[in-house]
């Protein structure tokens, strides 16, 4: 039953989002869910950690 999403129920969710947020917020709302993808997949890198040690670095010398 909730193994796959069909293109309907994508369109549902799609509608009852445009319809809570609203046409204005959206771009906003996007935006702040894609940095939130993108610091969360820097962080399982680890990428973030060698970023902040390199600055660390910078910072002593």
């Amino acid at each position: 039953m909730f193994g796959k999403m069909g293109w309907m129920e994508v369109a549902l969710i799609l509608g009852i989002i445009l319809i809570i947020f609203g046409p204005g917020k959206l771009p906003g709302l996007s935006r702040a869910v894609g940095e939130t993808i993108r610091n969360y997949k820097h962080a399982l890198s680890g990428k973030d950690d060698e970023k902040n040690t390199k600055e660390a670095k910078k910072a002593k010398e």
